[in-house]
């Protein structure tokens, strides 16, 4: 396989779209939302262009990791910057091949570089503990209400730099759709059958969860 890692240009948008879509349909509910978000987040203020990568097998579009700006706040309101990512996706037929891997990889050493702190996410536990990713609880970082999401999960690029101080999060307003502007948005797209999958109801009860 070779495979290439590098920036998203303007002649990918709608590829990247589609292949978000394909991703993410119905595996957390019937149909999806994701490629709409990775239409508006292109130029929404919140949008990081210098981690918006994708990945390349034999000059075909086949992955893609965008990143938002976030941040953190400590007890005595000081704030942090963070990144959160999302959408990350990849071709269902070119998953588990460590294309989504290296995706993460490329972008954290950027980010490494630039001197941020950390990564925060909102995902699956088992997609990305492997990338070295803990529940929020290891590092005191709660969601803003005060609460411990299960799949609210932490990358510490500066290790030791959360301490023993208690903090919250707070990820880009990017993310807050208008599902009735996802819907409309989908209908530029070839149809698909929207359906029920056991995955659905893993995802609505791990988002439901907390820990502590």
């Amino acid at each position: 396989m070779n495979l290439t890692i590098r920036p998203e240009k303007t002649k990918d948008y709608r590829i990247v779209e589609e292949l978000t879509r394909e991703a993410f349909w119905n595996l957390y509910m019937p149909g999806c939302n994701e490629h709409y978000v990775a239409h508006i987040l292109r130029d929404h203020p919140d949008f990081v262009p210098e981690l918006d990568y994708v990945a390349v097998v034999d000059d075909k579009v086949v992955g893609s990791i965008m990143y938002t700006k976030s941040y953190i706040v400590d007890e005595e309101n000081n704030k942090i910057d963070t990144l959160t990512f999302g959408p990350l996706c990849v071709l269902p037929a070119f998953q588990r091949q460590g294309i989504g891997t290296a995706l993460i990889n490329k972008t954290k050493e950027i980010a490494i570089k630039n001197k941020v702190k950390a990564i925060i996410v909102l995902g699956c536990p088992y997609n990305y503990c492997k990338h070295g990713f803990k529940n929020c609880i290891d590092y005191q970082i709660s969601n803003s209400e005060g609460k411990y999401p299960y799949g609210q999960l932490v990358l510490e690029l500066e290790k030791g730099f959360f301490g023993k101080k208690k903090w919250k999060f707070f990820y880009s307003k990017a993310y807050d759709l208008d599902e009735k502007k996802a819907e409309e948005f989908d209908k530029n797209f070839q149809e698909k059958e929207k359906k029920y999958q056991p995955s659905q109801t893993e995802f609505t009860i791990a988002v439901r969860a907390y820990l502590g």
